[in-house]
């Protein structure tokens, strides 16, 4: 079982929406805690640990999802263990939780970011939309699927202009995968570097309330 830190909601009930936040490259569960305020207010925050130490691979003291092999490639065989790792976390969601979740969201900065697409294109249908800040589309050879599976998965995918870490042309690489299949893409591009800025944390917060059922609760509704 993946460790990680949970922002739950007030009252969450069955049902409720959960937002599924992977850290990136040498970073921890609680990394992306500071997000929370792009939730509505009965939404659940939850964020892993990847699995992986990051020193051995020359990313510090902190956890990785994958080896990174350069450009769009993850290492598979380290990849392969997180998703599956991943897979059942998720699946045990409901017992930590202590409620049956919603609507589920799953995404994440850098490698955590790579990591959510790896898992929609993996495991088709798994997850309610997909959340991309300033990662890669992993290499189709490396995963074994095309980007068919992502046709149907809506996706929030923002990155900087100037990323150093990530470079811009990757993001618009992904982009445009998604969008030969028709996928429901949002899009946005920020100048900035390998960071999340509060305007892309306003602008995911729209999307989460506009583009995935359930994360607006209806007037009148239940507290």
């Amino acid at each position: 079982m993946l460790e990680y830190l949970l922002r739950k909601a007030e009252g969450a009930k069955d049902g409720d929406p959960v937002l599924v936040l992977l850290h990136g490259r040498g970073s921890d569960m609680g990394d992306l805690q500071g997000l929370a305020p792009a939730l509505p207010l009965h939404g659940t925050l939850v964020t892993p640990q990847a699995p992986h130490p990051g020193m051995p691979w020359g990313y510090g003291m902190g956890w990785a999802w994958y080896r990174y092999m350069g450009e769009d490639r993850p290492e598979k065989k380290s990849l392969t263990r997180s998703l599956e790792e991943l897979e059942g976390f998720l699946a045990g969601l409901p017992h930590e939780l202590g409620f049956q979740p919603g609507p589920l969201v799953l995404g994440g900065f850098s490698q955590g970011g790579t990591t959510s697409l790896a898992y929609a294109l993996t495991r088709p249908g798994r997850v309610a939309g997909v959340v991309v800040l300033s990662g890669f589309l992993p290499s189709f050879q490396v995963l074994g699927v095309g980007p068919e599976p992502l046709r149907s998965t809506p996706i929030f995918w923002g990155h900087g202009t100037q990323d150093p870490s990530v470079p811009f042309h990757l993001a618009r690489n992904g982009w445009e995968a998604v969008k030969q299949v028709g996928g429901n893409l949002t899009s946005r591009e920020y100048p900035m570097g390998h960071w999340v800025t509060p305007d892309e944390v306003r602008d995911l917060k729209s999307w989460l309330e506009g583009s995935v059922p359930g994360w607006v609760r209806a007037p009148g509704s239940d507290v």
